[in-house]
């Protein structure tokens, strides 16, 4: 559905949420003026309606003993749909995985990998991800330090063009 279907509680509510999933039902309430039982009524609905896809920490890796995040971009040798998925799927069972994006362009997908060590990393590199069936090419790049790491979509700019095409 349309963000457009949305209205101006609805988005408060993602919005608030998305900053602070976890406030109480309470307090969302209170920052969108509406009363409780309608807040959480629309919560709900907004949950099964797959605007909100979920509720987790955002963990620090590197406080964890996770220091290395690299970028992998992987050429495959084939484009099929069944070879699309089948990679998708394999990448969803590697642990040091933690995102995984179809890209238009040079490269096929993208990884977001997270390892302990460089040589846990290299581990996985060279014996799961290169020896990956239908692997052609694997490019890296280790992440030095982040600047910004936002999560979710900017609502400013979404009521900006709402308010535009209104």
């Amino acid at each position: 559905m349309p963000a457009t279907r949305l209205d101006d509680i609805d988005r408060k509510i993602l919005a608030e949420l998305q900053a602070d999933g976890r406030m109480t039902n309470v307090e969302l309430a209170r920052r969108v003026g509406i009363s409780a039982p309608p807040c959480l009524r629309r919560v709900r609905t907004l949950e099964e309606m797959g605007y909100i896809r979920g509720y987790h920490a955002d963990v620090d890796p590197r406080e964890l003993g996770f220091e290395v995040q690299v970028f992998a971009m992987v050429g495959l040798q084939s484009q099929a749909e069944v070879d699309l998925s089948a990679f998708e799927e394999r990448c969803n069972g590697w642990p040091l995985v933690r995102e995984c994006h179809m890209l238009n362009g040079e490269v096929d997908f993208i990884l977001k990998c997270v390892a302990p060590d460089l040589s846990t990393f290299q581990s996985f590199l060279t014996g799961q991800l290169t020896a990956a069936d239908n692997v052609a090419s694997v490019k890296t790049s280790l992440v030095i330090r982040g600047s910004k790491d936002e999560p979710g979509v900017p609502f400013d700019v979404l009521e900006d063009r709402l308010s535009k095409s209104a």
